[in-house]
């Protein structure tokens, strides 16, 4: 990075094995070529801690360090904590993927979402990636009035005819499912079942007595040449879209406000860092224990994996998408224009989510990884960008594996 023509050297602090050389490396070169400000990134092999470093300013404008402890938005990535809470829902017998969503949440079931079922709620098949009508002022901040919201959208297509990524109210419909059968808010039910027994700090909602240093997050400066997706020309040319009105219709959510901070936003405001992130992955990546903690069992692992709905044009991202059950797998759109932006490239087998701006949590039960990659300055698109993807392609090179040529890591 540059400050007043002079070259600065943004620390790195932490633990690498030298296993991972090459992906330090990479961490430490997107401070210095592209554009870094704050980030930490994490892994774990077969239960073990290998990679665990920070480093830059959490706070550019008050001069203030990224440090051990210190946490941001991570956007999409609250996506997968939500899920996982279904899936454990799910294990126990409590939730079941084939039931139809009317079974649990009677009042959902009207304005053509009437056949929507657990499995298409978790796919983005559930017809309500966005509100046509403008969410109300602070909207996102409460609950109930985002549930009556969904309750009330009419269906944006016949649920499971299609795939639209809910960008934000993935949250509110998984979420609903989660607390209806629990009995407990999704915020609670997340920290009780997995934050807490895992010991990540990850939340769904930061309690009052939130203690933790949170990096404001620095939105994405686009340039005058920049190359536009599909989903940036039609968020940018019709308001009436659901690109445009799943991005823009939402109440004037502050993604840097301490009260939206405290809000359950399952959807896009989770609160965590890498750490924070592999601690919940880990589990996952080791067939649903550890340190004799389990979260869900193998069968239901070899569930989430298992990619449940690809399509190549989404009808909200408008590039190919491909998930397993709440879970992203790893898409590959780079032969497309602006399709870089709109990639994210990781193991066959691996499962996670991407956040927007470039962060990402994923399991890979292959190779036992888990891995998270978590910064404050956003890039361009909605998933990955060169600073994410250096540190997941260093570190699948690390672990053997040679190419990901055909859309996905591949021995």
């Amino acid at each position: 990075m540059t400050k007043d023509g002079e070259e600065i050297t943004m620390a790195v602090e932490g633990t690498c094995d030298a296993k991972f050389a090459e992906l330090r490396e990479e961490f430490e070169r997107n401070f210095a070529e592209r554009g870094e400000v704050g980030a930490s990134v994490c892994l774990s092999v077969g239960g073990e801690t290998m990679v665990d470093l920070w480093g830059g300013q959490a706070d550019p404008t008050h001069d203030q360090a990224w440090e051990e402890d210190t946490v941001s938005i991570v956007f999409s990535c609250s996506k997968a904590a939500t899920a996982l809470c279904a899936h454990i829902l799910i294990d126990r017998g409590e939730l079941k993927l084939a039931a139809p969503v009317s079974d649990y949440w009677p009042e959902f079931a009207q304005k053509g979402k009437e056949g929507t079922t657990v499995q298409m709620m978790l796919n983005h098949e559930s017809a309500v990636p966005a509100f046509r009508d403008p969410i109300k002022p602070g909207g996102y901040l409460d609950w109930d009035y985002m549930v009556k919201r969904i309750e009330e959208e009419e269906a944006h297509w016949v649920p499971g005819t299609s795939s639209g990524y809910h960008m934000v109210s993935f949250g509110w419909t998984v979420g609903e499912l989660v607390r209806r059968v629990s009995g407990k808010s999704l915020g609670s039910f997340f920290r009780d079942e997995l934050a807490g027994p895992l010991g990540a700090d990850f939340w769904l909602g930061v309690p009052v007595d939130f203690a933790h240093p949170v990096a404001p997050i620095i939105p994405f400066q686009p340039s005058p040449d920049m190359e536009m997706t599909a989903f940036t020309q039609k968020l940018l040319t019709d308001p009436q879209s659901i690109q445009a009105l799943s991005f823009l219709n939402s109440g004037g959510w502050d993604m840097n406000d301490p009260k939206g901070h405290k809000a359950e936003i399952g959807g896009a405001g989770g609160i965590s860092n890498a750490r924070g992130q592999v601690a919940m992955y880990t589990p996952l990546a080791n067939g649903g224990e550890h340190k004799g903690v389990r979260i869900v069992s193998e069968e239901r692992i070899a569930h989430m994996e298992r990619c449940s709905v690809a399509t190549s044009v989404n009808m909200t991202l408008l590039c190919g998408t491909r998930f397993a059950s709440g879970f992203m797998k790893s898409m590959d759109n780079r032969a497309y224009p602006g399709g870089k932006q709109m990639t994210a490239l990781i193991g066959e087998r691996a499962f996670g989510h991407v956040g927007a701006g470039g962060s990402i949590g994923l399991a890979d039960p292959e190779c036992n990884l888990a891995f998270s990659y978590t910064m404050n300055r956003m890039g361009q698109g909605l998933l990955l960008n060169d600073r994410g993807q250096s540190l997941i392609d260093a570190a699948y090179r690390a672990l053997g594996y040679r190419s990901n040529e055909s859309g996905a890591w591949v021995r």
